[in-house]
């Protein structure tokens, strides 16, 4: 059986941010079942904006060539988003949309994205915890073609959440975020069987 291998990101590109803790214990917790676990920051990506005429003009960026590069050589998706205006991060949907851009002509459309898993979940200070950007990542992530897992959790009062080290403070929550992870892993090794 091989090892499922999961790409991990927080729509976030803040130093101290919600998302990226829980993205580092859902991460952990998919080691812990067996996968191979690849966490990144966006904000390393350095992704400008989406223009297709910049596109048109220079090709895609180095931050998104490296983006989709990593995204071909990952079975699943493990993101963690916060909840802008009710929606997800504009930083998120600019990295979908850049990962979804053809870098050759002969390149199959959304090949950055068919075929993967995602597993979802959110922080945010609000009372809904970001479920209402889940709702729209859920929907855009299944238009293009990436099989989303029922199971999610949004972390309400992200800012009373966390303890110092990073981990959540109510242990339910924290089993909640590594259950994402851990059937993410179990979904892989059963497709990838």
């Amino acid at each position: 059986m091989t090892t499922p291998k999961i790409l991990a990101f927080a729509g976030s590109t803040r130093t101290d941010s919600f998302n990226k803790k829980l993205i580092h214990i859902a991460a952990d917790a998919a080691r812990a079942a067996g996968a191979e676990v690849t966490v990144i920051d966006l904000r390393d990506l350095e992704l400008p904006l989406f223009d297709q005429d910049d596109e048109a003009a220079h090709g895609l960026p180095p931050g998104a060539l490296r983006l989709k590069e990593l995204m071909a050589t990952h079975d699943g998706l493990l993101i963690s988003s916060p909840e802008y205006n009710s929606s997800l991060s504009g930083v998120l949907k600019n990295a979908i949309d850049w990962a979804s851009r053809k870098a050759t002509p002969d390149e199959p459309a959304l090949s950055s994205f068919s075929g993967k898993v995602a597993g979802i979940m959110s922080a945010s200070p609000g009372g809904l915890g970001g479920l209402r950007g889940l709702v729209h990542l859920r929907s855009i992530l299944s238009n293009i073609k990436v099989l989303v897992l029922p199971q999610q959790m949004a972390i309400s009062a992200a800012h009373n959440a966390f303890s110092e080290d990073g981990s959540l403070k109510d242990s339910k929550q924290h089993e909640a975020i590594a259950e994402i992870a851990v059937r993410l892993a179990v979904v892989l090794k059963k497709l990838n069987g």
